[in-house]
């Protein structure tokens, strides 16, 4: 079962936790900033740079799969901090 709760909380949230929110994205920013160097190195010491090659790094692989976790960690707090408005309103037409 999804705790739905959590997220109605922080869609409702006070300016506070919406500067945490804020705090949280950035952070988070700059960790893909650092998981795209590491993994634009890890290539070039490969000198390998597409993904289908065999010889691509494991490391710059599993990088790229952490990297695109975390960027859609990141779109999740977006949409939280400025939730879609049509979801909005079908949630308000249900409770109507």
């Amino acid at each position: 079962m999804e705790n739905s709760y959590l997220i109605e909380t922080l869609r409702g949230s006070s300016p506070g936790n919406r500067l945490k929110i804020a705090t949280l994205i950035g952070n988070l920013s700059r960790s893909v900033e650092i998981l795209t160097a590491d993994i634009e190195h890890e290539e070039a010491m490969a000198r390998v740079r597409d993904v289908s090659d065999p010889a691509y790094p494991v490391l710059a692989r599993t990088l790229r799969a952490r990297r695109g976790n975390v960027e859609a960690t990141i779109a999740m707090l977006q949409n939280l901090r400025a939730p879609n408005t049509r979801a909005f309103d079908a949630r308000e037409r249900e409770v109507a």
